[in-house]
């Protein structure tokens, strides 16, 4: 990050998103003595309202991404599926983190699954078992073994959003009709015992800390509880993650703090 303070005044750092992580972030940053832009498409955001600046505007305007560029000493992005176009616009003038090559992996459940399959050797974790589906011949090619698994958009969709549990073979067509037959995989459902998280950080400057594990706990497809120290972790469980998560982190060129979900 450059210095709170620039030819005395304070610097300030944008955000593309308005949502709650937009807010915590503008709350840090000003304790640290940075303004705050926000760039959103509503003005009743949270992170607006605490916000020294908010533009509101859709993600990829182009005088908007002007206007921040100008305000900011740097930007950053609250969550995944900000338009990773915009991000490259605005790293053209500023210093953008994370970058627009990282956003678009993350906002493409088969990019990313591809990824993480390309970094098995190096992180030693693979995804689960999964295909594509973006058309009948693709449903026709299918294997039973992926049955029952689970269909998702490749693209948006969270907290339980954007996706169906398929039971049988028979069942996987109309799923993908109800998901308006945008392109989607098929993740196989696997046996696990919980879910995890790894807070990992980067800096430019490729030193990489962690924080400690958290054990996740969802109610319908929602977050309700993460507790650390992971109580169902061992020990060597969670040098495992840790070691995969810095592996990650860096084979994707990420800088800025990035969570990893693992399953048990």
């Amino acid at each position: 990050l450059p210095g709170s303070v620039v030819n005395g005044q304070p610097a300030t750092l944008g955000v593309m998103g308005g949502g709650q992580l937009g807010r915590m972030f503008t709350h840090a940053a000003q304790a640290m003595g940075y303004k705050v832009a926000v760039l959103e498409t509503t003005k009743d955001c949270p992170a607006g309202h605490a916000a020294d600046h908010l533009l509101e505007a859709a993600y990829t305007d182009s005088a908007a991404l002007q206007e921040l560029g100008q305000q900011c000493a740097a930007v950053t992005t609250e969550f995944e599926n900000v338009p990773a176009q915009s991000l490259a616009t605005l790293a053209d003038k500023i210093f953008v983190a994370p970058s627009a090559a990282c956003v678009s992996v993350a906002q493409d459940r088969l990019v990313e699954k591809k990824f993480f399959a390309d970094c098995a050797p190096t992180s030693g974790v693979l995804p689960a078992p999964h295909a594509r589906i973006a058309s009948a011949a693709d449903i026709d090619a299918l294997s039973d073994a992926l049955f029952p698994g689970i269909l998702k958009t490749t693209r948006m969709g969270y907290d339980g959003k954007g996706q169906i549990t398929v039971y049988a073979a028979a069942d996987l067509p109309a799923a993908w009709a109800e998901l308006g037959k945008v392109p989607c995989v098929l993740e196989k459902r696997m046996d696990l015992d919980f879910e995890v998280s790894a807070l990992v950080v980067r800096g430019y400057d490729d030193a990489v800390v962690a924080y400690p594990v958290s054990q996740n706990i969802h109610r319908d497809g929602i977050l309700h509880t993460s507790t650390v120290p992971a109580p169902s972790l061992k020990p060597a469980q969670e040098k495992k993650i840790i070691d995969a998560a810095k592996a990650l982190i860096r084979k994707i060129d990420y800088v800025g703090v990035l969570c990893i979900e693992f399953f048990v």
